[in-house]
Order: structure tokens, then C-alpha cells, then sequence
């Protein structure tokens, strides 16, 4: 499983570990509070937890600046989940130290709390990290546009990245000029777009519309791709080496960035070991 979906929201396993360790530094800070009858321990935990964001969002942007250069309101949008994980911790770290010499009443709670709720997060992070990876590609038939059948082994030989997408899904549709751009750019790197559920007079009316060149369109009528990787939200991009290993996700809204920080997975040298450029 790479997402769940409830109502209206999608959560990726990043979502849910983070999520927890909130709710495990909120616990800590709230018994901590009984104890010392500090009942401001857990608002503290709050402010940490937008300290932490900001910090990986700064991070993130000053990493990818020639991505977000000249595009303030791209620096802002967080939907692209742009984040530098190293640089939040280190935002709340410090920020922490300093409310703990400010609030010395708080110090062990705070303290307590964040170690906890870090721990958490790092430790699920890990685990994330690892699951799924070296994962094969789906298996499943794909449709061409002229009713022929393929399977994604079919077109191992580059490094890839697989869009599942819909043309009733807005974020899809705001990240396809930023995904046919990048197909442009890499050549060495495929590009596979996996349709879901919709006909292909509507994905060539809507592609026409827009004015895009997409290569290697293709269509799962019954979602079945999305269902053997566990993703339950769209869009979701899944990054592919040359021997079709699965290397990382991306659940959400592509930007600039956030895809060039995909692509970096596939620059490595067991993401292009034996590729070729058919």
C-alpha cells in the first residue's frame, strides 16, 4: 500500500507516520503537563511542528532554487510536497533548545515529547523508505490507443517514471506541462502515462486541448495497476531503474522541483544499470 483514501483526502504512508508522531508527542506533552501542571506543554508541541515545516519547506526550496526561481507563489504552494527532512529536524531541534532555556517549567516535558514524537517519525520513515523498494513493475495488460496490449516490462530498457492519472483529476492536469516538459528534457529517462478508467477519445480530446505531446499513453480501464501498487489517490508517480525495480513514489501534485528530486532517483547507478535506448 502506497496511499488511503478517506473522503475527500489522500494520506500517503509519509502522511500517516508523521500524523503519528504528532499524536505521540501531543500524548507525551499532555502527560508531562499533568504532572508539572504546565497545560501550554502540548501548544508548544504545535508551534515545534510548524517550525519543523517551515524549516523542511525552506530547506526544500533553497535546494531546488533554479526550479522555484522567479516563482514566488510555486515557493508557497505546498501541495507539491516539498520538503527537506533534515532541515526541518534541524529547525525543530534548535527551536526547542531555545524553549527549553525560555520555559525551563516546560523543559522536561518539551524535551520528552520531541524525542519521542522524533523517534517515531524517523523510525517509520525508515521502514517506509524500505518498503516497496526493488518492488517489480505491475504485471498487469495495458491498452494502446489502437486496442493493441502492452505490459510495462515490455518497455524496460531506460530508467522510468509511471504517471497514474485521470483528465477529471485537477492536480493531474495542472502537472502534465510540467511532466511533458521533463519527457522532452530526458530522453534518457521514459515516460509511461497509465490512464485511469477513462476512453481514449477523451484522453485525445483532452491532450489536444492542452496542446500536449505525450509518449507511451496508455489505458487501465479498471484501475487494476493502481490497485497492484497499493496507490489509492491520483495522481501518483512512481519512479522505475532500467531493470524495472521500483526506486520511489510521489503521492500528489508534481511541480518542477518535486519531479527533479524524483529524477535524481534515477540517476544513480543501479537506477540505470543496464539501460539501453531503444
Amino acid at each position: 500500500m502506497l496511499s488511503l483514501s478517506l473522503g475527500p483526502f489522500a494520506l500517503s504512508l509519509a502522511h500517516l507516520a508523521l500524523l503519528a508522531s504528532l499524536a505521540l508527542a501531543l500524548f507525551v506533552a499532555y502527560l508531562s503537563g499533568r504532572r508539572t501542571n504546565d497545560g501550554d506543554s502540548q501548544g508548544l508541541v504545535w508551534w515545534l511542528l510548524l517550525v519543523a515545516l517551515g524549516g523542511a519547506r525552506l530547506g526544500f526550496v533553497a535546494a531546488y532554487w533554479p526550479q522555484y526561481q522567479g516563482d514566488w507563489r510555486q515557493m508557497l504552494d505546498l501541495r507539491d510536497g516539498g520538503f527537506l527532512p533534515w532541515a526541518g529536524i534541524a529547525a525543530a531541534l534548535l527551536a526547542a533548545a531555545w524553549l527549553a532555556w525560555r520555559r525551563p517549567e516546560a523543559q522536561r516535558g518539551l524535551l520528552a515529547a520531541t524525542a519521542c514524537g522524533l523517534v517515531l517519525w524517523l523510525g517509520a520513515s525508515c521502514a517506509i523508505d524500505r518498503y516497496g523498494k526493488g518492488t517489480p513493475l505491475p504485471a498487469t495488460a495495458l491498452q494502446r490507443a489502437d486496442g493493441s496490449t502492452l505490459t510495462l516490462a515490455e518497455l524496460r530498457g531506460r530508467p522510468m517514471v509511471v504517471n497514474l492519472w485521470a483528465t477529471w483529476c485537477p492536480p493531474c492536469r495542472r502537472e502534465m506541462p510540467v511532466l511533458a516538459a521533463a519527457q522532452r528534457q530526458q530522453p534518457q529517462v521514459r515516460f509511461v502515462f497509465i490512464n485511469q478508467g477513462e476512453s481514449v477519445g477523451l484522453v485525445a480530446n483532452f491532450a489536444a486541448t492542452a496542446g500536449l505531446a505525450l509518449d507511451h499513453i496508455v489505458f487501465d480501464p479498471s484501475g487494476a495497476v493502481a490497485r497492484e501498487v497499493g496507490a489509492m489517490a491520483l495522481p501518483t508517480t512512481l519512479f522505475y531503474s532500467a531493470e524495472g525495480q521500483l526506486l520511489g513514489t510521489h503521492l500528489g501534485e508534481l511541480s518542477q522541483a518535486t519531479l527533479a528530486r524524483g529524477l535524481k532517483l534515477l540517476a544513480t547507478p543501479e537506477a540505470a544499470a543496464g539501460a539501453s535506448m531503444p
